[in-house]
């Protein structure tokens, strides 16, 4: 892969935001100072001072400040005994409180700060194994969220938007985001398009959608991809573009309808499906060794088999293809996500859906 023509910094949330990191030092430290005049203020009579023998407010705080700061010009100073034991017992550890405040806050604004960005560059340039989202709008966010509920680790999914919005709302999930257009190919290939699991495409638009499939496909040409599109006449043309998954909202909301009036619980059954919230979920994966030149129906797992690909065919559950599994075969399964159910409740758990094979077969 060529390096990118420009490289666009990666980011991810910290706990605390820097600003507000430094703010709560700089208001401890002030808090911790205000400690002090009031002490110094009802002990003044314990102090004297050298230039006109009267301690004033001012000079109290005028005192203070260069105590914690130890200057110590000497024109203030405390003669009392007691003056003197708050001096040492209580100004002392103020003194060196504040002064590690100051250095901690330096510490966090400046080195950690610079430090944080070092680590994010050498993460954004040894990404792999990564799921890249392009574009968080209602079905990107969503998408991640249900990656994220089905197993996925957050930091292991790039989420790429030109809003900075948007990208607030995935850094609070722990993604890492990028601010970039994903229809370019620098943008593309500062996070690695090449070597991710797998690419989610929805650009709110059809037409930016196919465009960014096709520069996807362009820089990665075995990455498998998903698209979402509203057109039916664009889903041919998003195959076109290279997208392995071409998903439609608008048919979707229209299976459900109809099956809704075929019966009350089929739509019910359908977004359960869909869901790893659900008591079900459809899982694809790899047929394991233990399974293969058995039935779809005896799976180790302990799901109900509905459809294998077999080079890139798909066969049912009651065709003659389905009675012996294959290696390389792709299973299709409902598995319960009740922790007492039979199967595994959260499929293979890498967050691909094919098993980890990095392909996904055409139907």
């Amino acid at each position: 892969m060529k390096p990118s023509r420009k490289f666009t910094p990666l980011r991810r949330q910290v706990r605390i935001p820097v600003w507000g990191d430094l703010g709560l030092r700089l208001g401890f430290a002030l808090l911790l100072i205000l400690m002090v005049i009031m002490i110094h203020w009802f002990h003044r009579d314990g102090l004297i001072d050298h230039h006109d023998g009267h301690v004033s407010f001012l000079d109290v705080v005028y005192f203070t400040m260069i105590s914690i700061t130890t200057t110590g010009f000497g024109d203030i100073a405390p003669i009392s005994n007691s003056a003197r034991f708050v001096e040492a017992v209580i100004v002392t550890p103020v003194r060196i409180a504040v002064l590690f405040i100051f250095v901690g806050a330096a510490y966090s604004f400046l080195i950690k700060r610079s430090w944080e960005k070092f680590r994010m560059a050498r993460i954004q340039k040894n990404l792999t194994g990564h799921i890249v989202v392009l574009g968080f709008g209602v079905s990107g966010s969503e998408a991640v969220r249900e990656l994220i509920e089905r197993g996925a680790d957050p930091t292991s999914i790039v989420v790429m938007d030109p809003g900075e919005d948007r990208l607030r709302l995935a850094e609070e999930l722990g993604c890492n985001v990028i601010a970039a257009d994903a229809s370019r190919d620098e943008s593309l290939e500062a996070v690695r398009i090449a070597e991710a699991a797998s690419v989610l495409v929805s650009a709110g638009r059809d037409d930016s959608s196919i465009l960014i499939v096709l520069t996807v496909r362009h820089l990665a040409p075995k990455v498998p991809i998903s698209v979402v599109v509203r057109a039916a006449d664009n889903e041919i043309l998003a195959r076109q573009a290279g997208a392995d998954n071409v998903i439609n909202p608008v048919r979707f909301t229209g299976l459900l309808l109809a099956g809704s009036a075929q019966g009350a619980h089929i739509s019910d059954y359908l977004a359960d499906l869909a869901s790893v919230t659900g008591r079900v979920q459809l899982v694809e994966r790899v047929v394991s060794p233990q399974e293969v030149g058995r039935p779809l129906s005896e799976l180790v797992s302990g799901g109900k088999g509905l459809r294998i690909y077999r080079q890139g065919t798909a066969f049912g559950y009651w065709e003659n293809e389905a009675t012996i599994l294959m290696d390389g075969d792709i299973v299709v399964e409902i598995l319960p996500t009740e922790p007492n159910g039979n199967g595994n409740g959260k499929g293979n758990g890498n967050g691909k859906g094919n098993g980890g094979n990095g392909k996904r077969p055409k139907a």
